[in-house]
């Protein structure tokens, strides 16, 4: 299914004109700076949206940003592993990897969607190059320990469920400096060379904090952060965010989003959003303008 760019012709010369000027002081301040994107969502499956952030993220590198794109998978490796009759099974909101459920999480994340995404960036007119973990030893890692929620004395073994140890982001810098946009696959690798299956949100705002990144944009299926009546925060603190994971409103895979986000925010990452991938063009709406779209999170 092809994207058809929205027809513009109805708008006056001048209206387009005032469009572009108004883009400039946006796109003059985020000259040269990093910007992570964590892909996830609706806007990975529906063609529409993915033509549209194909786009925005050319779009973004032509004007001399540089997107770094982290993508997730889980949609797509539970068809795989229904395929296969191989049950998936979670433990407080994370995916329990055997050995077995490893190699097709590999598959499909390192193969099949990140090969998707570089083709869509490269049919959009950008040069995507894919990237997991392992390429320039990127992302060092351990085995997740999973203390229980309500028993900390009980420790949950969920497989091959990675904690990052180290980000060596010379290979992104190396790409980006060449004028690609890296594609990363959320996996990395121990000391005796074993693979890890990495939380997304979590590769992406460890990453964003490495490369000092302008701004960590992550596409959710929400509007954002939502309150207990289902509207929207515009922005959130540290002291917020124990507040609303106390009573109940962040929960279950939003905990490691905001966590991961919280983390960013406080090692130097000048900004991160939580914005609705549902909406076409998300991420231009988000980089270049002033209004508030999604979730803000700050470190004070």
């Amino acid at each position: 299914m092809s994207h058809t760019p929205r027809d513009l012709s109805h708008l006056q010369p001048s209206d387009r004109a005032e469009v572009l000027a108004q883009a400039l002081p946006y796109i003059r301040r985020y000259h040269g700076k990093t910007m992570v994107i964590k892909y996830g969502g609706n806007a990975m499956t529906d063609p529409e949206l993915q033509a549209a952030f194909a786009e925005d993220v050319v779009l973004l590198k032509l004007v001399g940003i540089n997107p770094v794109v982290v993508h997730g998978g889980g949609p797509q490796i539970e068809t795989l592993l229904k395929r296969l009759g191989k049950e998936g099974r979670f433990v407080q909101g994370m995916r329990v990897t055997d050995a077995e459920t490893m190699e097709v999480v590999e598959w499909v994340l390192a193969g099949e969607v990140q090969q998707d995404i570089v083709g869509l960036i490269n049919r959009a007119g950008g040069k995507a190059v894919g990237l997991t973990g392992r390429d320039g030893a990127m992302i060092r890692a351990r085995k997740l320990r999973m203390v229980d929620l309500n028993d900390p004395s009980v420790e949950h073994d969920i497989g091959q469920v990675g904690d990052i140890v180290s980000i060596d982001p010379s290979v992104v810098r190396a790409l980006q400096d060449d004028q690609f946009i890296p594609v990363v696959s959320p996996i990395g690798f121990g000391e005796h060379n074993e693979s890890y299956n990495i939380n997304a949100d979590v590769v992406a705002a460890k990453l964003a904090t490495v490369l000092q990144a302008e701004k960590l944009l992550m596409l959710t299926n929400i509007r954002g952060v939502l309150d207990k009546q289902g509207q929207l925060l515009p922005e959130l603190t540290p002291r917020r965010v124990d507040e609303l994971v106390a009573d109940g409103t962040i929960s279950g895979g939003m905990i490691p989003k905001i966590a991961g986000a919280l983390d960013a925010a406080k090692s130097g990452v000048k900004a991160v959003h939580i914005i609705d991938g549902r909406v076409p063009h998300a991420i231009l709406l988000e980089v270049l303008g002033d209004q508030p779209f999604g979730t803000m999170i700050r470190s004070h």
